[in-house]
């Protein structure tokens, strides 16, 4: 990632979330990523490898380079990597917004949960065109908070969750990209752009999904910004606390939880 501030923190908890999240959701998003045996793929802000693992899973002909800003995660996601066997990944320090890569070196770039967290997503989606060859595939990722909504809900749980939204905004990110990444992709000059909407919808009748997607991602995640949001006074503690139970509360048998990702793809 480039070097803004990350509302959810960079802590253990985290990367564990992340793990979590990449594989509670690897059938919803992923069942249609793939690359071909030969082809060079630019992982670009890999972060703690929860995503790399996919990919090198799904592709495991494919020649992949993940990079990341921060030398803890790369860490990590290369720890990741070569624990689950796989070798068709090289790992390398790199801001995405100024790529150490010549034009035209990959035939795919793939960018997940990335551009939320970037105060300037157009200028890294410009750089990663520049490394893409001509007619090479970008695939961008990335959630809409905007797009959740949940029973019951409490003024403590939408607290909380627009005290993470706001956090990230103040942080510089916009957590509502998901809505953004058609126009994002034709603004950056790629064609044949297509999304996707990838919808997470959880009730009592789902309770092992309430519990791989409310309990283990979106709770961790909303808590997470809490530092960030006590901080910069859009919550006192006591309310997002209690949001946060709150929003446990949405993953018990007559509770109800949606969310919606936005998957896009594209050529250049």
């Amino acid at each position: 990632m480039s070097g803004t501030g990350y509302v959810h923190g960079y802590g253990k908890r985290e990367a564990e979330r992340l793990l979590d999240q990449a594989g509670g959701l690897a059938g919803l998003l992923h069942h249609d990523t793939g690359y071909p045996p030969g082809t060079t793929v630019l992982e670009a802000g890999c972060g703690v490898g929860a995503q790399t693992v996919i990919l090198a899973e799904k592709s495991p002909g494919a020649e992949i380079s993940s990079v990341d800003i921060s030398p803890d995660s790369l860490a990590r996601a290369e720890a990741a990597v070569t624990g689950a066997g796989y070798r068709n990944v090289r790992f390398q320090q790199a801001d995405i917004t100024r790529l150490p890569f010549p034009a035209e070196s990959f035939d795919h770039v793939f960018v997940c949960f990335v551009l939320e967290h970037l105060p300037d997503p157009m200028a890294a989606l410009t750089e990663l065109r520049r490394v893409l060859k001509t007619g090479g595939s970008i695939t961008v990722i990335e959630g809409d908070h905007g797009s959740c909504y949940f029973h019951p809900e409490t003024p403590a749980a939408r607290a909380a969750w627009n005290g993470l939204v706001r956090a990230q905004a103040l942080l510089g990110g916009d957590s509502c990209i998901g809505r953004r990444v058609y126009p994002l992709l034709a603004e950056a000059g790629f064609g044949d752009v297509h999304v996707s909407p990838r919808l997470v919808y959880s009730d009592g009748s789902l309770p092992d999904l309430a519990d791989s997607f409310v309990r283990k991602i979106i709770v961790p995640m909303v808590a997470g910004a809490r530092q960030a949001a006590l901080h910069e006074g859009l919550a006192d503690a006591a309310t997002f606390d209690a949001g946060l139970a709150d929003l446990l509360r949405t993953a018990e048998p007559d509770g109800a939880f949606n969310y919606t990702f936005f998957k896009g793809t594209a050529r250049k």
